[in-house]
């Protein structure tokens, strides 16, 4: 299937497995395949992702608060037990030294710096940017096609995409159109 990504598209994903990487995660994720979106100008997904006024800061932001932990919402509700978070931050800190609570958990995994598979999810947005290309009668999967496949696939991604005020159908239209423009002119 690799054989079909434009050039823009396959560095979306060599940028999506450093995105991994550097997060410490186990697999490929969505979220990481978004944040890649971003990483690569000129693409056509980001032209999509302007019109829908999705913006690369408030997509790092809500994908860092997935595994980010706890929030200031959270933070608010400790405090009404008597829990104050910056008080234990800094005593897991006194005693496991700076940063301890932002180190990944293992999983029982052993992080390494090689290989890093794609998860379930990661899988089928590729699998469904293969079907969006289809369907429009593409001959290429470009960065287009994978945020097409973000929409499509569930998962974080798509959640916070919707959450953004990104729509499949409308995306699907964009496409179209700027595809169009881009045949005409």
């Amino acid at each position: 299937m690799f054989e079909r990504f434009t050039d823009k598209a396959r560095r979306v994903v060599v940028l999506a497995q450093e995105e991994a990487r550097e997060r410490r995660a186990d697999a490929i994720r969505s979220e990481h395949l978004l944040i890649a979106l971003y990483g690569v100008p000129g693409n056509l997904a980001l032209e999509v992702l302007e019109a829908h006024s999705v913006d690369a800061q408030g997509v790092r932001s809500d994908v860092d608060g997935l595994r980010g932990g706890l929030g200031p919402a959270d933070a608010e509700a400790l405090s009404t037990l008597g829990i104050d978070l910056d008080e234990v931050r800094r005593q897991v800190e006194d005693a496991f030294g700076p940063g301890a609570l932002d180190r990944p958990r293992s999983r029982g995994r052993r992080w390494f710096a090689g290989h890093v598979p794609f998860d379930r999810d990661a899988k089928k947005v590729l699998e469904l940017a293969l079907r969006e290309a289809l369907r429009l009668r593409h001959n290429y999967i470009g960065c287009e096609h994978v945020l097409l496949g973000l929409l499509h696939a569930g998962g974080s991604a798509q959640t916070i995409l919707v959450a953004r005020g990104a729509r499949l159908d409308s995306a699907r239209v964009i496409v179209e159109e700027l595809l169009r423009g881009r045949r005409a002119g």
